[in-house]
């Protein structure tokens, strides 16, 4: 083979490039090699009887009209691949055999993520067995739970789960042919195949890889054609020992007009649900999220934005994406004060209400006094001024009126409770160490 032949093929799959999609090439073409060019008839190295059977199928006249552009005639197209025939309905057998080489097989709608892999996934007591069926399934596909379905509400983590399943299996195991795809992509790609005569292709396609992921698979719900497709498909993949991963907004049973011979399938290996992260794992959640980021976010931080957004993991890494990017415009350091002014539109804090009992245990416990000894008539300067405190406190913090907090000591009348808030007030004024104090008890009880 010459320089020459090289250079014409390069031409040539630059001219495929045009005809199909970027995904489409690079899952399709771009492991192909030349490996023999005549005027009538040209060799390409394929690797593997799979990828030589949907490259004759779907694009065979997309090679020749390729072929025809760059060089003016259209050569019969021959394949080769490692230790294998080739497919006699389309090329005549070939004598070439190049050597055997293992080729990672990821057929994918999706992007992968790169950080979507368990190394990144925060396992907590919310998605612990989750975690554990995924890493099950991707070190023996179709071994252990078969199918594996996942569901939870939007972004507590089934997307991490399926591309982390991919990654694994790429790398342990890079002979597996992989199919990943929405329910959507699936829908679609089967409504084409009918518009097109084309349906056996289309089950050819699925119903000859190793692992099948499904995301979405809910959106079959109303779609009784593609169900019965789908049904078929899933029996083929299940009773050839190839592993099935589907996920979705809800259990089996409870996506609506699916068929029942699909809820009982569905349901043969093992459902498993995500729930929303506890505090603690979102805060480690969120920790790694700010390494991964390369940001120094402080504990304080962490917790703030813990608190507040709990129920998405998609919310909480964007909320350090928020930080991030809010500091580097900034160019100052992540605090406290920083978190509230650039996250004030993804964080909704209610008002807290702050209730009697909640004030009088913080005194007690700041003045080392009993409760009982609050609510007395003793008038020492030890008691007093903490009752003091507590009234100020409720007043400002509170809706009670003056009577229910007089009330509340001792049957004090509201020129009692006066008296204490301008006695408080006063010392406030004039001493700015108390006046801290009493601010740092205030962000105690209503932080927000």
């Amino acid at each position: 083979m010459t320089s020459q032949d090289l250079k014409v093929w390069n031409h040539v799959l630059t001219q495929v490039g045009k005809s199909v999609s970027a995904q489409q090439f690079s899952t399709w073409f771009q492991e192909l090699e030349l490996s023999q060019l005549t005027h009538d008839q040209v060799t390409i190295s394929v690797p593997s009887q799979f990828h030589q059977d949907w490259i004759s199928n779907n694009y065979y006249s997309v090679l020749q009209d390729a072929f025809q552009s760059c060089t003016g005639s259209r050569p019969k197209i021959l394949f080769a691949f490692p230790q294998t025939r080739p497919n006699t309905k389309s090329v005549q057998k070939s004598t070439l055999s190049p050597p055997p080489r293992v080729q990672s097989r990821l057929i994918s709608e999706i992007q992968l993520n790169d950080h979507y892999t368990f190394k990144n996934f925060v396992v907590g007591p919310s998605n612990s067995l989750s975690h554990a069926a995924s890493v099950a399934v991707a070190e023996s596909p179709s071994l252990t739970y078969n199918p594996l379905f996942l569901h939870s509400a939007v972004g507590l983590g089934k997307t991490h789960l399926m591309q982390a399943i991919c990654w694994h299996i790429l790398k342990e195991e890079p002979q597996k042919t992989i199919y990943y795809l929405s329910c959507e992509d699936f829908v679609n790609e089967f409504i084409t195949s009918v518009e097109r005569g084309e349906l056996e292709s289309f089950r050819y396609k699925f119903r000859h890889v190793d692992v099948l992921l499904i995301d979405d698979i809910h959106f079959l719900a109303g779609k009784e054609r593609t169900q019965e497709e789908f049904f078929h498909t899933f029996n083929t993949l299940y009773h050839a020992k190839k592993q099935i991963i589907l996920c979705s907004d809800s259990p089996p049973k409870e996506i609506p007009t699916l068929e029942d011979r699909l809820v009982s399938r569905f349901k043969w290996g093992l459902v498993t649900k995500i729930e929303s992260p506890h505090f603690e794992t979102r805060v480690a959640i969120l920790r790694r999220k700010a390494k991964i980021r390369k940001i120094d976010v402080p504990l304080d931080v962490l917790h703030f934005v813990a608190e507040h957004i709990d129920t998405n993991v998609r919310e909480l890494e964007g909320a350090i994406n928020i930080l991030a990017a809010y500091a580097a415009a900034k160019s100052q350091s992540i605090d406290i004060h920083l978190a509230r002014q650039c996250l004030k539109d993804q964080i909704k804090v209610s008002p807290v209400q702050v209730s009697i009992d909640t004030i009088l245990e913080l005194i007690v416990e700041h003045f080392g006094i009993r409760l009982s000894e609050l609510q007395s008539k003793k008038r020492s300067r030890s008691i007093t001024f903490p009752r003091q405190i507590c009234m100020y406190l409720i007043k400002r913090l509170t809706n009670y009126s003056l009577e229910e907090i007089g009330g509340y000591f001792g049957g004090r009348d509201h020129s009692t409770v006066i008296y204490a808030i301008e006695q408080i007030k006063k010392k406030k004024s004039s001493d700015p160490e108390f006046s801290e104090y009493l601010e740092k008890l205030v962000r105690i009880l209503k932080p927000n």
